[in-house]
């Protein structure tokens, strides 16, 4: 290997991006076979090499930020901005589906009665469960700084009991959702109430659990010394993300729950 004159890393070949591709085109045709022809056998095999790929993946970046010491100060302010970048990404994601409620409830159209909730729908009650959820969310929030600053502080016990704990917020959340959805009065078919509000709070909960996943790779990262009180941007971004499901939640509790309801 000639030697390298910058501080850049020169990622080497990697099948990685081949196979995610071919998950991803797999679960995506898998799942229009299954809702046709009721047929999960493509979409399990493409789920399948999607885990794979990405413990994988996960595996050869952590690799190169530990053990290898790729990950220098360019290459780690040049993460940051891809971190902040899709961050930026998914809060215009969102506002798509902020955007589709507004359009039809501060307006509603004479097929819906003229009124917001529609005609026969029965909507949630904002201060039973959902408000539940807010203070779970926002418990986690705090636990997720807890772990921060325990980490900066080289406090190496606390930051993996705090991190233990956000994630058990995250799952408790998780449960809660799951549960609601069994026992709303209204469906995603019931015309476009039930479709932005499942939607909209659909996404948020695979985010939760997107970003619960992202919290126990960093806690098991935590156990096994990757991360040190200057070298820790594997858990910092998963503390961004955390905390940006947490602002959207809020949106979607004063939006949906509340003002809507």
């Amino acid at each position: 290997m000639a030697h390298q004159t910058h501080p850049y890393h020169m990622v080497d070949p990697s099948p990685w991006p081949l196979t995610g591709a071919v998950a991803a085109l797999l679960m995506t045709s898998g799942l229009a076979i299954w809702f046709h022809f009721n047929s999960p056998v493509l979409m399990i095999l493409g789920l399948v090499l999607l885990i794979l790929t990405a413990s994988q993946w996960w595996r050869d970046i952590i690799r190169e930020s530990t053990f290898q010491g790729h990950h220098t100060s360019p290459v780690q302010k040049g993460l940051r901005y891809g971190m902040i970048l899709f961050i930026t990404s998914e809060v215009f994601f969102f506002i798509g589906f902020f955007w589709a409620f507004y359009h039809s409830s501060l307006a509603p159209t004479p097929e819906l009665g003229g009124y917001w909730p529609p005609t026969g729908i029965a909507p949630l009650n904002p201060f039973e469960v959902p408000l539940l959820n807010t203070a779970v969310l926002l418990a986690s929030g705090v636990t997720v700084t807890w772990a921060h600053h325990s980490i900066m502080e080289g406090e190496r016990k606390q930051a993996i009991q705090a991190l233990a704990l956000t994630i058990l917020l995250g799952l408790y959340f998780t449960t809660l959702q799951a549960m609601e959805y069994y026992e709303a009065p209204f469906t995603i078919a019931d015309g476009v109430y039930g479709s932005t509000f499942f939607v909209a709070t659909g996404f948020h909960g695979l985010h939760v659990i997107i970003g619960s996943s992202f919290l126990i790779v960093c806690l098991l990262r935590q156990i096994r010394y990757h991360f040190t009180s200057s070298h820790h941007f594997g858990f910092e971004a998963a503390a961004w993300y955390w905390h940006f499901v947490d602002v959207v939640w809020l949106f979607l509790y004063i939006s949906i729950y509340w003002w809507g309801s």
